[in-house]
């Protein structure tokens, strides 16, 4: 379908910069879409999107490859909260990716610039060793929190004051 009759998700946490509109502008024009864009169908007909906005808002005059999702408001929300969340979890062979990326052409600088950055990080640090400059991993300390959700700021510095006054140390959030 085309990209444009799909609606924006409101709930849309990603931000897209130039740096990366433009790299997918690259794979684009050298690949084509090479992944459908998730969406589902809302009450009234129309098509909401879960995963690929940027694509669509990239080639909206495009038709574009669309995997609509039965979800209901809760599931769309959890798919579109924990979808780039989860893959941003696998961790990366950079033997493997390197050889990889030694056999990777492409004619746009954006893309390239991604290429380049991607090479370029470190190697994660083992657990009790040391970083390429031979330093020690920085440890971090248990902490034991609680968090506290409150109706309004007068409620929030209420139960503030409450729990440093007995003797807590605390520190207030608004998110």
């Amino acid at each position: 379908m085309k990209a444009d009759q799909l609606r924006p998700n409101p709930n849309n946490w990603r931000k897209h910069p130039k740096a990366q509109q433009d790299a997918l502008r690259g794979v684009l024009a050298e690949v084509g879409y090479a992944d459908a864009l998730l969406a589902r169908e809302l009450s009234d007909g129309s098509l909401e999107l879960i995963d690929g906005h940027l694509r669509a808002e990239t080639t909206p005059e495009m038709e574009v490859p669309v995997l609509i999702l039965d979800l209901d408001d809760r599931e769309a929300a959890k798919l579109l909260a924990l979808l780039d969340p989860l893959a941003d979890l696998a961790e990366t062979d950079h033997d493997v990716l390197a050889d990889l990326l030694a056999h990777v052409e492409t004619e746009s600088q954006a893309v390239q610039e991604v290429l380049d950055r991607i090479l370029a990080e470190p190697a994660p640090i083992e657990e009790g060793g040391s970083d390429h400059n031979g330093q020690k991993e920085v440890e971090i300390p248990e902490a034991f929190q609680v968090v506290v959700e409150c109706r309004d700021e007068a409620e929030q510095q209420s139960v503030f004051e409450r729990l440093r006054a007995e003797g807590l140390q605390c520190r207030l959030l608004t998110l």
